[in-house]
């Protein structure tokens, strides 16, 4: 990455995926009531950084073979997520 994306976009994607993972172990010490709106926010942030990653993608910032990578981690994360949500309701 260059100095300018690394400083810029890439500190954007990087707290927001610390956010995430701070947020996912919080819901998993929640009560089952107090899990939804957390993983509701969780849900939010994998959105926002699924969208950060293709525009990280489409300036360049990183190869195909990385964002490949991570569009398919942060898909699988965001299926699960919504599985947690699910079971939650059921």
């Amino acid at each position: 990455m260059s100095k300018r994306d690394r400083f810029g976009l890439y500190v954007k994607i990087e707290s927001l995926c610390l956010e995430l993972l701070d947020s996912l172990i919080a819901a998993a010490f929640e009560s089952k009531v107090n899990k939804r709106p957390i993983l509701a926010s969780a849900r939010v942030k994998i959105e926002i950084l699924k969208r950060l990653t293709r525009l990280a993608y489409s300036i360049k910032a990183i190869d195909l073979k990385k964002y490949t990578r991570l569009e398919t981690e942060l898909q699988e994360i965001s299926k699960m997520t919504s599985g947690w949500i699910r079971y939650l309701t059921q």
